[in-house]
């Protein structure tokens, strides 16, 4: 079985490198990293609107480009590379695809075309803090109170999915953004290329989402699908930072001889390519369990995760040590990788929960 790309997917994704080597630079990351008031580029959101990409996983009836999972795969894993301050994750991963699998045929007919224009976007409020706390968000006669935090990308949202306690136990809702009654304050984190908030409820209308009392079953199917899609973002900037780190590491030179030469150095980019690798093969099994709608995603998902946040956040670290004393400066690129390795790896929850998981489902399937 080949586990890897197709000649029309890596084509794909080799069309999406050259756009935003140009669309998505290095530059374009710091100007929204010292710009507080920007919180992603509208510019590169306008033109992956324009090429269809927010309607990836849209069905063509429903305005989008309905392309297979392993083809936003692809493009994740470019997105990633490039370091893409746009709130890409949130809307497409998690909101666009929480309608399309869940959503009523009226909120799919209402909101799926305006997500491929570009007209909305989404976020999932799921959070109330560190761990597993209480849902204390809750909803009685349509109304909704309470506060998430952090949400990514909350403060720029139009639409959220959140769950929040009612009469059937934990349910989800969809909540305007734009409604009386909604205060997302954003918030300072290590990545300020993706904008996180807190979000206060106070008596905001909300209409029902998916099935009454499944919230956290819900809510759990697509962190397993937004899993996938992160863990190949991830991969994507573990494989450019080590390029980095090898690139480096051949044209300095110490002692008469690239540092690429000594041991200390070679040895920290090879550890780096090889859990690289260990990451995209856990990944590429998480995409044939998408693609294929396997009972073993759960178990896929968990295992990309995890392989996926620690390849990335090695390697991040590891090129801040190859690089040395230039690597710890502002003018290197190094810590803009090292933040968003932060970054991805809490979006979900933290990995430990998803080690928790993982050997759950391995328990239970042995």
């Amino acid at each position: 079985m080949n586990f890897d790309y197709s000649t029309e997917e890596q084509q794909l994704k080799n069309e999406a490198r050259r756009f935003l080597a140009d669309a998505a630079s290095m530059e374009s990351v710091r100007a929204i990293l010292d710009d507080s008031s920007r919180p992603y580029d509208t510019k590169l959101w306008a033109s992956i609107a324009e090429m269809g990409w927010l309607g990836a996983i849209i069905p063509e009836a429903d305005g989008g480009l309905g392309l297979t999972t392993t083809e936003l795969c692809a493009l994740c894993e470019e997105l990633g590379r490039a370091l893409a301050p746009i709130p890409f994750s949130s809307s497409v991963y998690l909101f666009t695809q929480a309608i399309v699998l869940m959503g009523s045929s009226a909120q799919r007919s209402r909101l799926l075309p305006n997500i491929a224009a570009g007209g909305i976007i989404g976020c999932v409020a799921s959070s109330e803090g560190p761990g597993l706390p209480e849902t204390k968000a809750n909803v009685q006669d349509g109304k909704l109170n309470g506060v998430k935090i952090p949400v990514t990308d909350g403060d720029v949202a139009d639409y959220a999915i959140v769950s929040a306690a009612d009469s059937d136990g934990i349910s989800l809702y969809l909540a305007d953004m734009r409604a009386n009654g909604v205060n997302a304050k954003p918030l300072k984190t290590i990545d300020p290329t993706r904008s996180s908030a807190e979000i206060t409820f106070t008596n905001v209308e909300v209409e029902p989402f998916g099935e009454p009392g499944q919230g956290t079953r819900l809510l759990t199917r697509l962190f397993d699908h937004a899993a996938i899609y992160i863990a190949f973002e991830q991969i994507g900037g573990a494989d450019r930072i080590m390029e980095m780190a090898r690139d480096y590491a051949l044209e300095r030179y110490a002692f008469g001889r690239a540092i690429g030469s000594f041991q200390a150095v070679k040895h920290r980019i090879a550890t780096m390519y090889i859990r690289n690798q260990v990451a995209r093969s856990n990944a590429y099994y998480g995409a044939w369990a998408l693609g294929a709608n396997s009972d073993e995603l759960p178990k896929a998902a968990a295992a990309s995760r995890i392989a996926a946040s620690e390849a990335f956040r090695f390697a991040a670290k590891e090129a801040i040590e190859v690089f040395g004393g230039i690597g710890t400066t502002w003018e290197t690129d190094c810590h803009l990788f090292y933040r968003r390795a932060k970054q991805l790896a809490l979006m979900l929850g933290p990995t430990a929960l998803w080690r928790e998981k993982l050997a759950s489902e391995l328990e239970s399937s042995s």
